[in-house]
């Protein structure tokens, strides 16, 4: 893995639960409402808000989804004004523009996973990622996925990624590239002793509400595809 620049210390205070408290009073929704909404206590909501804990990617989509915005616009935008409703921003053409990597934002969740990203896209709804999965690290719990809003496109730059799409699941190495609708239930994990890098594109996550669900799937009733060549 590389070394991440000194701005980008994973262990630093992070200003993500001051935003995601931002968002919710603009929304005008209370913490316990929230954690109702989520299925979490309000102690768990309080102390992500807080930045006592990390949220995991679970938790970060199933925020984006009771929030009506994306998780790019969660993890690094600037929190909307009060009274500032959760629909897609006006169409902005993007321009030129240069993201350094030294300046580049990341967060460190609590699930072995590392979301830098690489540029912001100002005239859809679309979220450009390089994703980081140290060995263990997973997007959602075992035996569990997810769904939501958009379509997903993902590409290894290095490792071996797990990826579980529904019944499938594909073993995606160096160079491997995947595409697949969000709203299939699908869970991405590094069972490998090497971190995984990736490059991550997630469009039309605000679409019609489809909403966050976490899906119960026995191993056996997947089929595994090997598509890495090994």
């Amino acid at each position: 893995m590389k070394p991440a620049p000194a701005n980008q210390n994973p262990d630093a205070p992070s200003d993500l639960g001051p935003r995601l408290r931002a968002i919710r009073i603009a929304r005008g929704v209370g913490l316990r409402e929230l954690a109702r909404r989520l299925d979490l206590s309000p102690s768990s909501i309080s102390q992500i808000e807080t930045g006592k804990i990390r949220p995991s990617v679970k938790t970060l989509y199933a925020l984006a989804s009771a929030f009506g915005v994306t998780v790019d616009e969660i993890l690094f935008d600037e929190p909307p004004p009060p009274g500032q409703t959760g629909s897609a921003p006006p169409t902005v053409e993007p321009g030129l523009a240069v993201q350094r990597a030294a300046d580049r934002p990341a967060i460190q969740l609590n699930s072995g996973v590392r979301w830098e990203r690489l540029m912001f896209w100002g005239d859809e709804d679309v979220e450009f990622l390089e994703a980081i999965y140290e060995p263990g690290g997973a997007s959602s719990p075992d035996d569990a996925l997810v769904r939501h809003n958009g379509h997903e496109f993902g590409h290894v730059l290095s490792g071996t990624l797990r990826v579980i799409v529904g019944f499938d699941e594909y073993v995606l190495g160096p160079g491997d590239t995947i595409t697949f609708p969000s709203s299939t239930p699908h869970r991405l994990v590094n069972d490998g002793p090497e971190t995984v890098r990736a490059i991550w594109v997630v469009r039309g996550r605000r679409g019609a509400e489809t909403g966050h669900e976490m899906t119960e799937m026995a191993p056996g009733e997947r089929r595994l595809h090997r598509v890495d060549g090994q």
